[in-house]
């Protein structure tokens, strides 16, 4: 069975997330070894909306410094999940 708290990891908070949550676009980090399928089957069940697509993508690291050490950030899976018209998940809206 299929753990949906394990696939979605956390909703993703930024300025970028904010214009596209007005567009009924949210935002989630995600397991890397999601599917889109699963991504959307996870959105459906934890917060009982209807979603319409997903569109997934892999954030590469970057470069970071730490005094005199150099190194990544780590490398991270986004989805963008399109919900259905006059929907909305009320965890993002602050309701």
């Amino acid at each position: 069975m299929i753990n949906y708290e394990q696939i979605l990891i956390e909703p993703v908070l930024s300025e970028k997330a904010n214009v596209l949550r007005e567009e009924g676009k949210y935002v989630f980090k995600v397991d890397p070894r999601a599917t889109k399928i699963q991504i959307k089957e996870a959105v459906r069940k934890l917060y009982n909306v209807h979603p319409i697509a997903c569109t997934t993508m892999v954030v590469g690291g970057k470069p970071k410094r730490q005094r005199y050490k150099a190194g990544y950030t780590a490398t991270w899976k986004k989805a963008i999940v399109r919900l259905a018209k006059d929907e909305k998940i009320s965890v993002f809206e602050g309701v």
